[in-house]
């Protein structure tokens, strides 16, 4: 039997809108070599990828792909590049071992095929955890059977996949989808699908009560050592209003509820009874802070402390290090070089030719990351340009992308005059220099991955010394980033929580003994102490007047040699203090709870993608009810996941997104505004008449583009100037 192998190279990405089919396009691309090094007649054709393989191979015919050639013996061999690695690497009973190749040669081939073999096992043993998970069970007459899986020799036809209802092709790396198919699968043959009404009441119950009870251990977390209730409003394209209730412990974050306000306006009152009734519910003893994001109407729901004076309420701190970033991209040295940056990416991927011919050089990488929010991604995408410094400076003096019609035009010419202008390159790396340290923080409070607010205001205070060092400590220099920094930072977060979060993490106080004299920290502590134990002086008079000393002074249990491991960032503050704490009770339990809170609600703000994803124009018509328990189960269960992930250290990096919607800037102009998260701050607009709901509002445009668009994008025609350009020489 003759069996036809198709290979797709891994920078090929299928058209968003061909009706299901895909447009296989093969790239060939010529090896450049120096001149004199080797003869024309090495000069072949070579497959478009970044195997290692290719350095010591090339393809004797174009035509056929399996037919290679090693460049140390000469040796024609088949069985494409995997065969040739064989050969290099002298593994495999079915090729011919090197003689001629060096060591080096030899290493990296072996290396390859050991990568290539890992991936393949990991990938295997996963798919075979995936199908264990799966337990089918047929009900009949309320009675379980266990099916029988029969397997069958009888060829199987795919069925016309272009007609079945849209799915987008992604949803085969889902895992869940993968589940679902093997669950169908071991059923067999006569599955009657679910009805209209089974989907939207029975099963839907039975998931929803499914996932309460997997959220058991965050109760008992809640219990133990307390719990963030965390708020944001939402607007579905109904434009109606939702307002957003979760949790947050040390185990993460869950959605509680969601609560239609279309009907009212964001008034302190209403978002004030909203939390009021969520903290009853969770347990007055179990919440600890309420965090929202910095808009007036939230902020001035502190009607909440006159009830619940034990109670914190604090900023959102990854919504305020967006403001820091916000605000400082917008001073002119920055913002020139973010537009500067912008002209280059929005005409290489507005243009076939030149986007095909920056893959072509990059190895089919991209330079554009789209992050979880704008000023996210405008710090993943100059990150790659600096990276590919070389590579993007390659490309615009080499004759291919001299040929090319697009680069003649007026914005051709900007975005070649960009890459080659040193002082662009200088601005790029300074505004790494001053962003890094503050995406390290949101990083940081955005990842939901350990509670930050033992570790908030120590990295901020870092951070700043860090873009201090950025413009060698030169005060005139460095003086605008600090004050917009403390500026946003002020009353949101450097709160007495804040501030005593910093001084109970030995991780800060341990190495700098000095906290403990700091008078504004030490005010900050003696006000908080002053809310956890409101209205119980005897509590109070424990913490502030005889334990924070046994402390500061490592006195008993804080003076243990394993006390140190509080020097290393990665451990777990809280644990430590109820391990080394148990001399100092009050403190401890202030302590503890303090340094498993959360300090963003970023948590809550991520459920507008799930809502979003639910309340599509065909689905628009779900009461709030069922679209809260869909939304309910299906953030829920991410969070599962995502905690699964954690423990088997598979989260890449927080700042990443799937979405280019935050990433549109770099697409086309005026992109910005497609952003779906307006960062807007109250206390720069008190001028402008804008009201709540506007502030809180959801945005999308009607055009999000994709980085992979496989039809013609080209931007507006322009003029072209046919005269030799002689001013475009590389430095």
């Amino acid at each position: 039997m003759k069996v036809t192998r198709i290979t797709i190279p891994h920078n090929m990405a299928p058209s968003q809108e061909l009706n299901g089919r895909l447009n296989l396009k093969w790239r060939m691309s010529t090896t450049e070599v120096e001149p004199g090094t080797v003869t024309e007649e090495a000069n072949v054709l070579r497959r478009n990828s970044d195997d290692v393989g290719w350095k010591y191979g090339v393809l004797v015919d174009p035509n056929n792909k399996d037919k290679v050639k090693c460049k140390f013996c000469d040796k024609v061999m088949q069985g494409g590049i995997y065969r040739l690695k064989q050969h290099m690497a002298n593994t495999g009973k079915n090729a011919t071992k090197c003689r001629d190749n060096t060591q080096e040669a030899k290493d990296n081939c072996k290396k390859s095929q050991d990568e290539a073999k890992r991936k393949r096992e990991e990938k295997t043993v996963r798919e075979l955890e995936l199908r264990e998970e799966v337990n089918v069970s047929r009900v009949r007459n309320g009675e379980s059977e266990e099916v029988t899986c029969v397997g069958s020799s009888e060829p199987h036809k795919l069925g016309p996949i272009d007609k079945w209802t849209p799915i987008p092709f992604n949803v085969c790396d889902n895992d869940e989808f993968k589940q679902m198919c093997e669950a169908i699968g071991q059923f067999g043959a006569g599955l009657e699908p679910p009805s209209h009404y089974d989907l939207r009441e029975r099963l839907l119950e039975e998931e929803y009560a499914r996932t309460k009870s997997l959220l058991q251990e965050h109760k008992a977390e809640k219990v133990k050592n307390g719990c963030s209730v965390m708020t944001d409003a939402w607007s579905d394209r109904k434009r109606r209003s939702i307002m957003n209730l979760c949790t947050n412990c040390a185990d993460g974050s869950s959605f509680i509820s969601s609560k239609e306000m279309s009907d009212v306006s964001h008034t302190s009152e209403v978002i004030f009874e909203l939390v009021d009734k969520a903290t009853e519910d969770i347990g007055l003893d179990n919440v600890v802070q309420v965090v929202t994001d910095n808009a007036s109407n939230n902020m001035g729901a502190k009607l909440l402390l006159e009830k619940r004076p034990n109670i914190f309420w604090t900023s959102c701190a990854t919504h305020t290090i967006n403001l820091m970033l916000q605000g400082i991209g917008n001073m002119p040295r920055f913002k020139k070089v973010i537009d500067q940056a912008k002209v280059f990416t929005i005409f290489v991927y507005g243009h076939t030719r030149t986007l095909e011919c920056l893959r072509h050089f990059t190895e089919g990488k991209e330079i554009i990351s789209p992050g979880v929010t704008r000023f996210a991604s405008v710090f993943l995408t100059l990150n790659n340009i600096l990276e590919k410094k070389d590579q993007l400076r390659k490309i615009v003096v080499h004759s291919r992308w001299d040929t090319l019609k697009d680069v003649k035009s007026k914005k051709g010419k900007d975005a070649t005059t960009t890459i080659l202008s040193p002082t662009f390159w200088k601005d790029v790396k300074l505004c790494l220099s001053v962003f890094e340290p503050l995406v390290k923080v949101l990083r940081l409070v955005d990842g939901d991955v350990k509670p930050s607010m033992g570790f908030l205001y120590g990295e901020l205070l870092k951070a700043k010394r860090e873009i201090k060092e950025a413009y060698g400590n030169v005060e005139s220099r460095y003086k605008d980033v600090i004050a917009t920094i403390e500026k946003k930072m002020k009353g949101r977060l450097d709160s007495p929580l804040h501030l005593t979060a910093y001084l109970l993490n030995p991780y800060y106080s341990y190495g700098n003994p000095s906290i403990f004299e700091d008078a504004t920290i030490t005010e900050g502590f003696i006000s908080c102490v002053e809310t956890f134990y409101h209205h119980d002086e005897d509590k109070q008079d424990q913490p502030v007047n005889i334990e924070l000393k046994k402390f500061q002074n490592r006195e008993g249990p804080f003076n243990k040699k394993l006390a140190k491991i509080c020097e290393k960032i990665d451990y777990n503050p809280a644990s430590w203090r109820r391990l080394y704490g148990t001399e100092t009770p009050a403190l401890q339990k202030m302590a503890t709870r303090i340094l498993s809170l959360t300090s963003s609600s970023s948590g809550c703000e991520r459920n507008w993608s799930t809502f979003e994803m639910n309340h599509t124009k065909k689905r628009n018509r779900l009461t709030t009810t069922r679209l809260n328990k869909l939304v309910f189960i299906q953030f829920n269960n991410k969070l599962i996941n995502k905690k699964e992930k954690i423990k088997s250290k598979k989260i890449s990096d927080v700042l990443l997104s799937n979405d280019t919607t935050e990433a549109q800037g770099f697409l086309y102009e005026d992109g910005d505004d497609c952003a779906l998260v307006v960062y807007r701050d109250e206390e720069d607009e008190m001028e402008d008449a804008m009201g709540a709901e506007e502030q809180l509002e959801l945005r999308r445009s009607a055009r999000v583009r994709q980085l992979y668009e496989g039809e013609e994008f080209d931007s507006e025609e322009e003029e072209f100037d046919e005269v030799e350009d002689d001013y475009l020489e590389p430095y």
